[in-house]
């Protein structure tokens, strides 16, 4: 849209690399600040119903912006992978799973983890250097043989999205988000986060309408996407090793941003702070939930902003069996790691 009406300096891909920038730039200062984390709302700890809470606000403002988005005509997302009527459940199922369990015991998201990584976490940057070397792998290495093999196994469920049921987007969503907010009431939040979780739910259409429509360029169309942290990852490490070769895109500009919105962030707050692994135990548990994030992330479709703030945004079918996935996979985890001894309190 934008190339058609200016003289850009800048062609589509670099303008997705500042798009991502910006946006990772206002996630990485609003999750920094609130603490903005999925898995602080699902497992055993003091402040485990407000963060549940917060994470609910992103995802009603999410909802409710994209819905808005796309009745006015902003952007189209049904042609985007997770808008699907066919789905490799299987892979969704197994992938979440994977993914909720390796969360717990790394105690911390993806987009936890990036955001901790920019305050100076070494142990959230060990994993994150394991995710995307597996989530690569999965994609496009070793393991994309099993990720085929379980992508094959389908099942066709007539809808890929909620807005194909009777009463349409604009109910199905109206519906998802007074749901959340009665959570968000019940949960009781503080109201800065709730500021703060809006921004990121604001991310996410900001994503979606600037790639499908402002940066459209119709002789050189890219898919629409928005906020993510299993691909962008997989893409940053792949451009980290091969930038003579490989632009930097989307994927590259959001975790930079992320990283520096962070940074500055914790920086203004005095909460810079380098953290480390405390023994070989502890260190073999992150590694391992790493990879299974890695691995479950890719197969799912997403992680829990991905898949479950993106994609359940556009109410995408696959994208609520794969936010339902990870949260059990969490809750089973969390379950079974709290009896252990060698497991920490939450953060």
């Amino acid at each position: 849209m934008l190339f058609e009406l200016y003289d850009l300096p800048v062609d589509a891909q670099g303008a997705r690399l500042i798009l991502g920038l910006v946006l990772g730039l206002a996630f990485g200062i609003a999750a920094q600040i609130s603490r903005f984390c999925l898995r602080r709302g699902l497992v055993a700890g003091p402040d485990r119903a407000p963060a549940l809470g917060t994470w609910a606000a992103a995802l009603a403002t999410a909802i409710a912006a994209t819905s808005a988005a796309i009745w006015i005509g902003w952007v189209d997302l049904s042609d985007h992978r997770l808008m699907v009527s066919d789905l490799p459940i299987l892979a969704i199922i197994i992938g979440g799973l994977a993914f909720g369990i390796g969360m717990v015991a790394t105690r911390g998201c993806v987009s936890r983890l990036t955001v901790l990584g920019g305050t100076g976490n070494l142990r959230a940057l060990t994993v994150l250097l394991v995710f995307a070397l597996v989530a690569h792998a999965t994609l496009k290495g070793v393991f994309a043989p099993v990720r085929v093999a379980l992508g094959s196994v389908t099942t066709d469920i007539g809808i890929a999205s909620l807005a194909e049921l009777p009463g349409g987007m604009l109910t199905w969503a109206a519906l998802l988000v007074a749901g959340l907010i009665a959570a968000i009431a019940a949960l009781r939040p503080r109201p800065l986060h709730v500021a703060l979780a809006s921004v990121i739910g604001l991310t996410v259409v900001g994503g979606w309408i600037a790639t499908g429509w402002l940066l459209m360029d119709e002789f050189d169309p890219i898919a629409a996407e928005s906020m993510a942290f299993t691909s962008t990852w997989a893409d940053a490490l792949f451009w980290t090793v091969a930038s003579s070769s490989i632009p930097a895109g989307f994927g590259v500009g959001l975790v930079g941003g992320v990283f520096a919105g962070a940074f500055l962030s914790a920086l203004v707050r005095g909460e810079l702070a380098f953290a480390s692994f405390t023994d070989a135990h502890e260190t073999l548990r992150y590694v391992a939930g790493g990879a299974l994030m890695g691995f479950g992330g890719v197969l799912a479709g997403g992680c829990t902003v991905g898949a479950g703030l993106s994609g359940v945004s556009m109410l995408s079918v696959a994208a609520l069996i794969a936010l339902a996935s990870i949260v059990a996979g969490a809750l089973v985890a969390d379950r079974a790691l709290s009896r252990a001894p060698l497991i920490q309190p939450a953060e």
